[in-house]
């Protein structure tokens, strides 16, 4: 894709994926000096490493993003904690794991009490809708390297999460197979990512438009990440239920199935409905369906691959939580492709998605 509203924003994925690239290579040539733990290449959600012979830690580690500064540009501190501990304990799940703790941290330009008390009160609630402890973590205060918009109330927010997973219960994906099905769990709105480009097209966070049913814009882009953790342990809990493959919709959307260990492709073609902040984001940035679809998760934020013939159990479990879930589509043999028919996408890891007519 050239030339699209995400780059002119200022975030290039194509030359983003290249750096990552990069930096991977360099970190897996280190020589720990003792047999390696990790059991998982780069690449999924969390990584396992072995502890002993039937018991892995499941970690993670992800931040809020640009998030942060639509919550400094509201003085309201109480929820991107939630953001924070979602992106973290939603990615320790897809190994199959039970999150057990995060540890955050906190750089800040200024020491301000009301905003820390805020973002420790989001943390606190993020925690307590995921079953984790937050036991310790950092502040560091940074005014040379952080400003806020408006200063003094600058602030980066970053979490790590553990978890335990026996190592004969790993979900790595390796066992999705064609013909099973995609569960989709709805998401809240924009979740952590793309928030660059949906600022850019929604600058007024004030702004009430008709589209978002009375809420402003910047309640709306602050709405928290759902924390999909206890509808998936239900679903792993349950026992009748084969769970062969979890998928954290973030950035990159619903090519993040490619993450999967299976060599296979996905079709799409009931997708969840698409909630209005996307189609607005649409209009005002000129954006179109293959490049949305590469920045935000579309009304999908989890997705949960099961054989086919498990797929009314595990779409009740999940909706107990999470109303409004469905299955959306099938695991084809279609290797590294995801194809979303009702939208005419088709999309490849590294490629994108593009239109088909």
């Amino acid at each position: 894709m050239t030339d699209d509203a995400y780059a002119r924003a200022g975030v290039d994925t194509a030359r983003a994926g290249a750096a990552v690239a990069g930096l991977v290579e360099v970190l897996r040539g280190i020589d720990p000096g003792r047999p390696r733990r990790a059991l998982m290449g780069s690449g999924h959600y969390a990584n396992v490493l072995r502890i002993d012979d039937r018991t892995g830690i499941a970690v993670s580690t992800d931040g809020v993003g640009s998030k942060v500064i639509v919550a400094e540009q509201l003085r309201r501190f109480d929820t991107v904690g939630i953001d924070c501990v979602a992106m973290n304990v939603n990615d320790v799940i897809c190994v199959g794991a039970e999150p057990l703790a995060l540890l955050d941290y906190i750089a800040v330009e200024e020491a301000e009490p009301d905003m820390l008390t805020g973002i420790a009160q989001g943390l606190r609630t993020g925690a307590e809708r995921a079953g984790v402890e937050i036991p310790g973590g950092e502040l560091a205060q940074l005014p040379e390297l952080i400003r806020g918009h408006p200063s003094p109330y600058g602030f980066d927010l970053v979490g790590t999460c553990f978890g335990t997973v026996a190592l004969d219960a790993i979900v790595t994906g390796a066992a999705v197979r064609p013909g099973d099905a995609v569960v989709g769990l709805p998401s809240s709105g924009v979740h952590s990512n793309g928030l660059t480009l949906a600022r850019r097209a929604l600058p007024d966070l004030d702004e009430r438009p008709p589209e978002l049913g009375g809420a402003t814009v910047g309640e709306t882009l602050l709405e928290p990440t759902v924390i999909y953790v206890r509808a998936v342990r239900d679903l792993i809990d349950s026992g009748a239920v084969e769970v062969r493959g979890l998928a954290h919709i973030t950035s990159g959307g619903l090519l993040n199935l490619l993450r999967l260990e299976a060599d296979v492709g996905y079709r799409i073609d009931a997708p969840l409905a698409v909630p209005p902040v996307f189609e607005l984001v649409a209009q005002r940035a000129d954006s179109g369906a293959a490049e949305l679809h590469e920045v935000f998760n579309m009304g999908c934020g989890f997705c949960c691959v099961v054989p086919a013939a498990h797929a009314a159990t595990a779409l009740e479990i999940l909706a107990a939580r999470h109303p409004g879930a469905a299955v959306i589509g099938e695991v084809t043999d279609a290797v590294g492709l995801v194809e979303v028919p009702p939208r005419t996408l088709t999309g490849r890891d590294g490629q994108g998605f593009e239109t088909t007519r």
